[in-house]
């Protein structure tokens, strides 16, 4: 049976609070500065210096901006960082804008076929209501990435650069969606009625028509074709011409995209270590490159992003960015705020019921591009962010190995790297499924 709170308990809880000395003190402090601004431990700004024994040059950082495409950003980065190096290219960006277009013209698709296997379910489903929750939207994963420059290539930021909606996408994002929610209704629908496979076929072709048209309007159409001009770092003049996306991609980054490979670390009873995992209902390319992640320890998960970075390769990771971390110092370290002391309560909770009990999942991507070991350990690592340069130190971040331990939850790094028992998994095992609201696809 329910118990009410009593007059009682409360007036016992007032009596305790009165009793405390310190309690008018913190009261009077935490009311006038805020709960972090009172709980921080500025130590962590001496400990969280930004030396490292390995430290990539990596440029300036780039800016997402109003938008939710960090890991889409983070991924070209990575690229950027290999292409730069070859070609002398530092400051250059890839077209963020370029694969935006093709990730949300895909989504669309992906949601229309998504809509069908589903439509003989009601609307009040869990995974129907999954679906018309959020139709599409910014995030992603590494994989879905891959899917779109295995399927469209990718383009240099000058070619295809940032339009306002690309940068603020509330805008389009909201109006996608009213669309695909609509569309729902029709292919529903359709499907009730019993209409013919050609009917579904040219009424779903009708739709990507449209929304090729509004993807086109907002972020500019993708171009087919481009020369390729720049200046390198030695003021070399260089012109490319005649260049498709994809023959772009296979010259100046040249990467055998299959190689690269999702990594996580997620301590639940539901995904034992050494295994591969899947999510249901997460990508963007029917028929593309699937969401494939191989769940690992922590100590081989940090073996195997230091074992990257030692040979001079940045590493695309994905976090918990919002805990406990100072986003205008560019600090994250679990010793900045101490509001277990300052309350006098007790808030630990393990990395596994964090993720079971909706206190942490992954929410942004950025780029390892350093770290520093002492007596082979690491102790801090160096962090590419995509918040441009007014943040952090000219946009780069420190976090402590502590807080890579509590909130870090997936890498991305070359098979090569992997123990051969661990390559072996990845490869042959066919991923578990898991539900489509799991955290480990929270980041889309």
């Amino acid at each position: 049976m329910s118990k009410e709170i009593t007059a009682a308990q409360t007036a016992a809880y007032q009596k305790e609070l009165a009793n405390d000395t310190n309690a008018q003190v913190l009261e009077r402090a935490v009311s006038h500065q805020g709960i972090l601004a009172t709980a921080a431990d500025f130590a962590s700004d001496r400990d969280m210096t930004p030396v490292f024994s390995i430290d990539l040059d990596t440029g300036k950082v780039a800016n997402q901006k109003q938008s939710g495409r960090c890991w889409m950003f983070a991924a070209l980065n990575t690229m950027r960082h290999h292409l730069a190096d070859l070609f002398k290219l530092s400051d250059f960006e890839l077209s963020q804008n370029y694969t935006n277009f093709w990730d949300k013209f895909e989504k669309a698709n992906y949601f229309y076929e998504n809509v069908l296997a589903t439509a003989d379910q009601p609307t009040s489903s869990r995974k129907v209501a999954f679906l018309m929750a959020t139709p599409q939207q910014d995030g992603g994963q590494w994989d879905m990435l891959c899917a779109i420059i295995e399927k469209y290539g990718i383009v240099p930021k000058s070619v295809m650069p940032e339009t306002y909606n690309s940068s603020k996408s509330s805008e389009l994002n909201k109006t996608l969606n009213l669309k695909l929610r609509k569309d729902a209704v029709v292919l529903r629908k359709l499907v009730a009625d019993n209409a013919s496979a050609d009917d579904i076929a040219a009424a779903k072709d009708k739709m990507l028509k449209e929304d090729y048209r509004i993807l086109s309007f907002a972020l500019g159409e993708p171009v087919s074709e481009f020369d390729f001009e720049y200046r390198d770092d030695d003021k070399n003049y260089h012109i490319d011409k005649g260049l498709t996306p994809k023959s772009f991609f296979d010259k100046y980054v040249g990467w055998n995209l299959s190689d690269y490979v999702s990594i996580i670390n997620a301590p639940t009873a539901d995904k034992p270590y050494n295994h591969t995992y899947t999510v249901e209902m997460l990508g963007n390319v029917v028929g593309g490159r699937s969401v494939k992640h191989l769940n690992v320890s922590m100590a081989d998960f940090k073996q195997l992003a230091i074992k990257q970075l030692q040979a001079g390769q940045s590493v695309w990771f994905g976090c918990d960015v919002g805990q406990e971390s100072d986003r205008q110092k560019g600090i994250m370290d679990p010793n900045y705020y101490h509001q277990d002391d300052l309350f006098n309560v007790d808030f630990d909770l393990s990395k596994a019921d964090k993720l079971d009990y909706g206190e942490s999942m992954m929410t942004h991507a950025m780029v390892l591009t350093g770290v520093d070991l002492v007596d082979g350990q690491p102790t801090k690592w160096k962090v590419e962010n995509s918040w441009g340069e007014k943040v952090g130190t000219k946009g780069y971040f420190v976090m402590s190995d502590a807080w890579m331990d509590k909130y870090c939850y997936q890498v991305v790094v070359n098979k090569q790297f992997l123990p051969d028992d661990l390559r072996k998994i990845q490869e042959t095992e066919e991923p578990t499924v898991l539900a489509p609201w799991d955290p480990m696809g929270a980041l889309a």
